[in-house]
């Protein structure tokens, strides 16, 4: 399994692939969610599947932007498995996401924000790495990290400022 260091060189259509998984995270900001896009394409560019995190709104904790984006496209191609498939992620995988992206054979994962809490392409753990596994996937991180960092960092940051102007009330 091949892990390509963040200084990798990306193409342009990598850079677009992002910029929608960007949008995506901007939705999932709009609606309250924490700022997380993810983009499913085939190996001829079409967008198969796309999603946002919804796991506040839809009280699902399975409900990764990853996830969101795979089911899409496994609906589209009426199968799990998508192996010529592509996956843009704007933050590194989770545990369970790289699970679901490892059992849907993506060809390649691409994400662009590193996540030093959570993340299982090299932050925390290199899921993709383990010899057990039976399928290799290409992951390659950093692509627009600072985008996608900014992102997350400013909802972050709006959140604790709203949490410090709210009023305290007292409990009785």
């Amino acid at each position: 399994m091949l892990t390509v260091p963040s200084d990798a060189v990306f193409s342009q259509f990598d850079e677009e692939a992002m910029r929608m998984a960007l949008a995506q995270a901007r939705l999932a900001r709009d609606a309250g969610e924490v700022p997380v896009g993810a983009v499913v394409l085939d190996g001829s560019g079409n967008v198969l599947g796309h999603g946002f995190n919804r796991t506040i709104s839809g009280h699902d904790p399975t409900a990764h932007a990853e996830i969101v984006a795979l089911r899409h496209a496994a609906i589209a191609m009426q199968n799990y498995r998508l192996p010529d498939a592509s996956l843009y992620v704007t933050l590194e995988p989770c545990v369970m996401c790289m699970g679901a992206m490892l059992h849907a054979r993506l060809r390649r994962i691409v994400y662009g924000a590193t996540d030093p809490k959570t993340g299982a392409c090299g932050s925390v753990l290199t899921l993709q790495s383990q010899p057990q596994l039976n399928h290799q996937t290409q992951v390659v991180g950093g692509l627009l990290a600072a985008e996608c960092g900014d992102l997350l960092r400013q909802f972050f940051r709006e959140r604790r400022q709203a949490k410090r102007k709210a009023p305290i009330t007292d409990a009785l």
